[in-house]
Formats: structure tokens, sequence, C-alpha cells
């Protein structure tokens, strides 16, 4: 039956079967088990009696003032959970935070690299048993629960709530040189509105005697020491480089990529200091924007002089890479950090989902939508480095050997200086890799708001713009080491150890404590709750086994063959690699830390502690205002 819940019931005698309040809460009966669901003000059986205080949608359980139980009294309803105003709003938001600038640079390097269009089944095998169950377990957790990634685990498994520590730090560490490298589109975005573009000619104040300009009409020769106009345009220009001797003399600070980050961080601020209302909006320009300058690129790319070749570099089958051990954990790397869980960010955003919306259909599509993505980049990229091996007359292979941020901002903007209309394209280009960033950006930093607000409402409950203020100076006070000259050595060493192993090693416990303490048949039964079906058996054998095996293969992979770090001419001394594991550890120590703590302060014998550790927890009353509420 259901009945509402500001019904006048008399409950001021407790019958058999009956729920009724005592001191102003509301108190279950052994004998009955309800669940406010997420209309607020109806009450329906759930399954099974877990011994807690009825929740409502938004993770509180319904509470009302200390008054006195009789029968003219009516419990009061708490307000909802802030949802999205559509659907779409969640999907373009968590699309926008899956594509991002690594799906343009990263996906096609590492495909080439790895037997083109062999790469394709270990990536396509990575994704089916490793990427999209932890990706769908992510969003079905956080819908359900509703909470952040901090105090969703007083309803899992207490003792890893060390685990929401861990991934604030870092999304903290993410933030700090992410939006950096953004900081530098943004500088080629000013720089890209002229007649001439400033990286095609070797008449800056910034070139030396190398520069060599082969698009000239003059009839050039490309030599051993010939250095592009557009790699000196980066190096010298916008990062300045070499005046900086390597990661222990960084040089002074950039004004110039400081004002870009500081309004880049302001355009951050306005989006999201209102929560998902407003940034499920501006994602409507940042996660649709990139793809029609994807497509536009594309069509360009594909009529360029030379592009079949880079087509054919790009998919061309090396069979026998799919012996070698690193292809698999190639795949199983770029699958995972293209999907993106592990940094609260799906826990954040599933949690403003209305509580039966289909967490199962939008796991599937965006995790689909995002691996395309990955895939049709490779032809904007490959086409263009077809275009530029014609132009120099050499092989792709000589062309594409630039990485990472270098593929975008040396190869791929020469290429585009040297088309018709390159004012234009190079405009596009640039407002694209900034879109791609920015939503990834929001969903971060979201990542962390809703994690620290639900963890603290008492707090920080009504005070989030401030909140969201304080974080994002903080984010840019953090950013301030890379954007020095040497700051593209400090943003490299944190991309590789600050998040790589780090994040690795916190999904690995999320899996572990949702599959083994939490129990799988638990966790199929609140999806069930969910969405009237419970998750298969090829579901189940993915969480229990083989998706935690997918995270162990790829950290011990990780940990045993530490990249050895070059940018530019610089190798890094092998003392960074120690700063870099010291990083990594930083976040990662909150999660014994917090074991340990939680097991101190918790009565009993060790025996009792563990037990009352790995159990969910009852309800807490959390003094919020004039209401009450019992966070479970």
């Amino acid at each position: 039956e259901t009945e509402p819940l500001t019904s006048k019931k008399d409950v001021s005698g407790c019958s058999k079967g009956e729920d009724c309040k005592e001191n102003g809460l509301l108190v279950r009966n052994p004998k009955s088990a309800l669940r406010l669901v997420e209309d607020g003000n109806k009450v329906h059986p759930s399954q099974g009696d877990k011994g807690e205080a009825a929740q409502i949608s938004n993770g509180y359980s319904g509470v009302q003032s200390s008054v006195p139980c009789n029968g003219e009294q009516q419990l009061m309803e708490l307000e909802d959970r802030e949802t999205w105003s559509k659907k779409i709003d969640f999907l373009l938001s968590v699309i926008g935070y899956a594509v991002d600038l690594g799906n343009v640079w990263r996906f096609p390097y590492i495909c080439y690299q790895n037997g083109g269009g062999a790469f394709l089944i270990p990536y396509t095998i990575m994704a089916l048993f490793g990427g999209i169950p932890l990706f769908y377990m992510e969003l079905a957790l956080g819908q359900y629960h509703r909470n952040g990634c901090i105090s969703i685990w007083r309803k899992i498994c207490p003792i890893f709530k060390g685990i929401g520590f861990a991934i604030c730090i870092i999304d903290l560490y993410v933030a700090s040189y992410y939006n950096t490298i953004m900081a530098w589109a943004f500088y080629y975005l000013i720089s890209s509105f002229t007649a001439e573009l400033p990286w095609t000619s070797c008449t800056n104040p910034w070139n030396t005697g190398n520069c060599t300009n082969y698009f000239s009409k003059d009839n050039v020769s490309w030599s051993l020491h010939s250095i592009s106009p557009a790699e000196e345009f980066y190096t010298r220009q916008v990062l300045q480089v070499h005046r900086s001797n390597g990661l222990d003399d960084l040089g002074g600070i950039s004004w110039q990529l400081t004002l870009c980050l500081l309004l880049i961080f302001t355009i951050v601020y306005f989006s999201i200091w209102k929560g998902v209302k407003t940034s499920g909006k501006v994602v409507w320009v940042t996660a649709t924007f990139p793809y029609i300058i994807l497509f536009i690129l594309l069509v360009r790319g594909a009529t360029l002089p030379g592009a079949w070749r880079g087509v054919l570099y790009y998919l061309k089958p090396d069979w026998q890479k799919l012996l070698a051990t690193e292809v698999w954990v190639d795949a199983a790397a770029q699958i995972f950090f293209s999907l993106g869980p592990g940094f609260g960010v799906l826990l954040a955003y599933a949690s403003y989902n209305k509580f039966h919306n289909n967490c199962y259909q939008d796991a599937l599509v965006t995790s689909t939508v995002n691996c395309l993505t990955s895939f049709v980049s490779g032809f904007v990229i490959f086409t263009v480095l077809g275009y530029m091996a014609e132009m120099r007359n050499e092989d792709v292979s000589e062309v594409a050997k630039d990485t990472g941020p270098s593929l975008l901002f040396i190869t791929y903007a020469e290429a585009i200086a040297n088309m018709p209309a390159s004012t234009f394209f190079a405009i596009i280009f640039f407002l694209m890799l900034l879109t791609l960033g920015l939503d990834s950006t929001f969903a971060g930093l979201e990542g962390v708001i809703t994690g620290v607000l639900d963890e603290f409402p008492h707090v920080w409950g009504k005070r989030r713009e401030l909140f969201v203020l304080g974080l994002t100076i903080v984010c840019f006070l953090g950013s301030l080491a890379t954007l020095t000259f040497g700051g593209a050595y400090v943003v490299k060493l944190f991309e590789e150890y600050a998040t790589g192993p780090a994040v690795l090693t916190v999904v690995f416990l999320e899996a572990v404590a949702v599959s083994w303490f939490y129990g799988i048949t638990q966790f199929c039964n609140d999806v069930k709750e969910m969405l009237g079906s419970a998750p298969g058996w090829y579901w189940r054998v993915c969480w229990v086994a083989i998706s935690p095996l997918f995270l162990l293969f790829v950290t011990c992979s990780f940990l045993s063959n530490p990249p050895e770090l070059r940018l530019f001419d610089y190798d890094y001394p092998y003392w960074t690699t120690v700063v870099g594991y010291c990083i990594g550890t930083s976040s990662v120590i909150f999660i014994p830390i917090y074991m340990v703590y939680r097991l101190v302060i918790t009565p009993g014998t060790l025996k009792e502690r563990i037990l009352k550790s790995i159990t969910p927890e009852t309800a807490t009353e959390i003094p919020f205002g004039d209401i009450r509420m019992n966070a479970v």
C-alpha cells in the first residue's frame, strides 16, 4: 500500500507491522521495510529489511525536528536533491566529460603505434570486459545512493571512505595541470586572429637560425637540424622552455599564460557555481561544438593531397603486434582513461538523476559515443599527417613522431597554417580544443564539489557559490608551477604520475569494495530496484572478477615498467621518478590512513571493529537548519 508522507495517521500507538515516529524520527518496525522514493511523498515496500530509516531520493532519511509523537503531527518533507533539468543535459555532460583532449591526441597515436587496425581488437575486448562494466557500475552506484564520492561509502562499506578523499586529491592534481593545456590552446586562439598566422614564417623575434619553412615558395631543403616555425612558436614563444634548464630550474612565470588561465577559470566558475542546472545548459555548447568542428576538419582533411597516405598508415593492421603484452596494456589503459571511472565524476553526475532513470542505457550510449569519437578523431589527425608527409616528401612515420600536446600544437597547427583559409580553420580548431577541455574541467571539479557538499552539508550546503570560488582559487594557485617557463615539464610529470597509477588503484579498490564487501547480490538488487530488472551474469562476472583483474593487470604493468620521461631535448633525471611516485602516493595514502582511523575510533574488539567498519552504517542525525536528516 502507498500512503502520503503528510497523512495524519495516528502513530501514537505503534501496532504490529506499522511504522511510527519516536522523538520526531521515522522509525521502522522490524516487520516492515519502507523506502521513500523519488517523488518524496509516497512510501513503497523495499527489498528486505536493511534496518535503517526510510530513505528519500537524495540519500537522506525522512525526519522531523524533535517533537512528541502524537496523532496530530505530520512528517515534514525534505526538499528533493537537485536533478538535471532534462535527460539530455546529463547525457551531454557525461559525453563532454568522457570525450576530452586525450581522444584527439592520445588514441590516434596509441593506435598507429600498436598495430594500426589490429589495435582495435584488444581495444574492443578491453572496452567490453573492463571499461564499460566499470563505467556502468559507477553510474548505478551514484544514481542509487545519490551521494558524492566521499559520503557514498557510508552506505556501501565505511572502511573504504578514504577512497573518496583520494579521489578529491587526484581531481585537484588534474585541475592543476589540465587547465594549463587549455591556456596554451587559448593563447593559440588569440594568436589566430591575424591575416597571417604567426607560426608560418621564420622572421619573428623568437625564431632561430635553424628555422626552416619548407612550405615557402622558395626551394628549401629539410636538414637534420631544421626546426619548423610552428615548433619554434610553440617552444620559444608560447612555452618559452628555452628559458628553463629543467625541473630543478623552472624559471619565471609567463604572464601571458597566467592571464589565459585566469580567464579560463573565470569561465569555469560561472559555469558550475550554481550546480547542474547551469552546467547542464553550458554543455549544450561545449559538448556539441567539437563534433561540428571534427566533421568540418574531417571533410577538409579528406580533400588534402596525400591524405590517403595518413589513413593507410593509421589503419594498416600489423597482426604480429597482438602477440606483444604492451599492446594489450596500452589498450586497457586507453579505454580506462578515456571513459574515466575513478574520478568521482560519474558518481556525482549520476547522483542528480531521477531514481528510476535507465542508467544501463546511458552507460552503453555514452561509452559507445566516446569510443567512436576516438576512432573518428584518428581520421581527422592522420589525413592531415598524410598531407604533411606529402609536402615534406617524407614517410608518415617521420611526420608522426610528435606525441601528446605536441601533435596538436606543432604538427596539426602547422598543417592548418598552410591550408587555404588557414585563419578560419585555426580559430575553429583551437576553439574545439577549448570546448573539449572545458566540460572535462566542469566534470572534474563537480566531482569534488558534490563529494564535499554531501559530506559536510551543514557547513557548505547553503554556501555552494562560496565553496566553488574557493576551490577555483586553490586550483589556480596550484597551477602556477605549470605556468613557469619550465611548466611543460611539470605538466608532463603530473600527467604520467599524479593520476595514472593512483586512479587505477582507486578504481581497483572501489570494484573490490562493491563486489566483495557490499556484495554483488545486494548491488544487483539495488540496480533491479531502479531499473526493474537485475543485471545478467555477464555484468556480474565482469564486476566480481574480470574488471578487478583488468585493473590489477594495468596497474602492475605500469609499476613494473615506469615510463622514461623525455620532453623536447630534456631527459628527466632519476629523482623526478621518485618525486612522481610521491605525488601519486600522496592521494592514495588517504585510503590506508582512513582505514586505521576508522578501526581506532570504532569501539569493541578487533573483530567487532572490523565487522562494524565493513557494514553499511545505520542512520546518523545531521542537523541542517530546522530539519534533522539521517545520513545513511
